[in-house]
């Protein structure tokens, strides 16, 4: 394991691409690591793969991270589509003229605060094949369900069980990702799987307004009825294709049947390459260790204090304040949909610089997660500090640019889920804990910070929230500096069981199992081929 790890160490500026040589007097072959010299596994890395492996990943990212992307995007909606209905009647004919919508969102919360954990616990004793798609057809049809609620009573009940089946799926995807792919593959994916579910809050309101429109008392169903009829019918359709098409895990030792049997050995072989191990049994020890280990605390930290340190929207709220009265500058307003509209560059800005993020994490950074870590807070500190001591209305196309390009630094945390799959490789049930814990507990600080620091009385100065982004941002910078310290020691004292995968260079030294575009390789001679040089 040392050996491995400081060859890993020692080579990790050459360790992206390989090749395959012969051994003189044996019909093994084995892996030799070259840097990679063209331009086409930057831009996608299976281009750089011989041809099992290409193909083998195209079916892969077909039912998985298709998959997983479009579940998520669906998941989002049906998440958020209770804001929505409220805004479009649903307020007066339930007579929700409290707080119930507020109670609504919070008894969403318990639902997916309780699910996370114990749901990517389960995804390490049944297959993935009928865990995911069964929550995904739980909040399926606890959605339809809330199309006939009669009173917010009902609907509270519906929300808790959309939360609590929603609640395994971002997690479990994350730890889907990281049973299927290396470390030069799962950045970008994670990234195209989070953004996919951004786009989806986004797609939501247009949902709604299309219902609302169109179907408004068509068969007597007001039109917020029609949003939770049309996102449950279109989210089944997917769980009951996730049946059929999503896969068992590799380590799990049951081939999917869209893989053949040389397929299967490879993806196994892969995993096992990069130190990714199945499943193994609880035992006091095992428990005890996990505990013990500075991973359960610093791993999910880190995620924690990424997820709450994000600026709260505040662009709308400053655009609506120039239509007080009185006007803070005489003459200057806007319209509503110039108040809808203007921030949505933010959004466009935002997802461009967060794929860039995942494609040279995974590619000319070798794998590297913390550069982005430490880049991305850097760069939100100082967009933060400039939404603080810039004057409000004093110079407004330039305070409009600094909201534009203000989350450009926030595209970090689905590499802090791959970090924790990678740190946490060589024990799968402390990889699915851990991935779920960061969510979880990200979660419940998200539902409960907000009331303190970002009170809608203090927009849009909102002077007491960027302070806070700020502090957490700078913790961030503190706790990714300790994980790699903490990284670095055990590496070269050898104490840490989890190092399989070390952070600074985690690049996969397998992934070439000969040149499988000119040799029919065996399925002995794939395993055989596996081997680390």
């Amino acid at each position: 394991m040392a050996g491995s790890a400081d060859a890993a160490r020692a080579s990790h500026s050459d360790t992206h691409s390989v090749d395959t040589e012969g051994t003189p007097n044996s019909s093994q072959e084995k892996i030799v690591v070259r840097p990679i010299k063209t331009w086409k596994g930057y831009v996608w890395d299976t281009w750089e793969l011989p041809r099992e492996q290409r193909w083998l990943l195209f079916k892969v990212d077909a039912f998985v991270l298709t998959f997983a992307s479009i579940g998520y995007f669906l998941k989002n909606i049906d998440q958020t589509n209770v804001n929505n209905a409220y805004l479009s009647g649903m307020e007066k004919d339930l007579e929700m003229f409290g707080n119930e919508l507020v109670t609504s969102t919070s008894i969403w919360t318990v639902g997916y605060v309780i699910g996370q954990i114990p749901s990517n616990l389960l995804l390490t004793r049944v297959s993935p094949r009928w865990v995911i798609p069964s929550l995904e057809v739980g909040w399926g049809i606890a959605t339809l369900c809330t199309s006939s609620v009669k009173s917010y009573h009902s609907l509270y009940a519906l929300r808790f069980l959309v939360g609590l089946f929603e609640s395994g799926f971002y997690p479990g995807i994350h730890y889907m990702l990281g049973s299927w792919y290396t470390p030069r593959e799962i950045g970008k994916r994670s990234m195209i799987f989070w953004l996919a579910g951004a786009i989806g809050s986004m797609f939501s309101g247009f949902l709604q307004a299309t219902a609302y429109t169109n179907l408004n008392g068509v068969h007597g169903y007001a039109g917020w009825r029609w949003l939770f009829i049309i996102d449950g019918i279109i989210t089944l359709p997917l769980a009951i294709a996730g049946f059929i098409f999503f896969p068992n895990n590799p380590q799990d030792g049951k081939k999917t049947w869209w893989t053949t049997e040389k397929e299967h050995i490879l993806s196994v072989e892969r995993m096992k390459a990069v130190g990714r191990a199945g499943k193994q049994p609880w035992t006091k020890e095992k428990l005890k260790r996990i505990l013990l280990s500075w991973h359960t605390y610093l791993c999910p930290l880190l995620y924690v204090l990424w997820n709450n340190a994000f600026p709260q929207a505040a662009m709308g709220y400053w655009l609506k304040s120039f239509n007080a009265e009185p006007p803070p500058v005489p003459g200057r307003s806007f319209s509503v949909p110039e108040i809808n509209d203007l921030p949505l560059p933010t959004t466009g800005i935002f997802v461009v610089m967060a794929l860039i993020w995942g494609w040279l994490s995974d590619g000319p950074f070798h794998g590297r997660r913390w550069p982005f870590i430490y880049a991305g807070a850097i760069i939100t500190i100082i967009f933060l500090v400039l939404l603080l001591k810039m004057p409000l209305y004093e110079n407004i196309k330039g305070r409009m640019i600094v909201y534009w390009l203000s989350n450009i630094g926030l595209g970090a945390g689905p590499l802090i889920l791959s970090w924790t799959n990678e740190i946490c490789s060589t024990d799968t049930e402390k990889r699915a804990l851990l991935v779920a814990m960061s969510n979880d507990f990200a979660y419940v600080v998200q539902a409960v910070a907000p009331n303190f620091v970002w009170k809608t009385t203090d927009f849009p100065a909102a002077r007491k929230g960027y302070t806070w982004s700020i502090v957490l941002q700078v913790l961030s910078i503190v706790v990714t500096g300790a994980i790699q310290l903490l990284l670095w020691r055990d590496q070269n004292t050898n104490a840490g069981a989890d190092i399989a995968y070390y952070s600074e260079s985690p690049v996969d030294s397998v992934l070439r199992a000969g040149n499988s575009a000119e040799k029919d390789v065996s399925a002995d001679r794939i395993k055989a081929a596996l081997v680390v040089v």
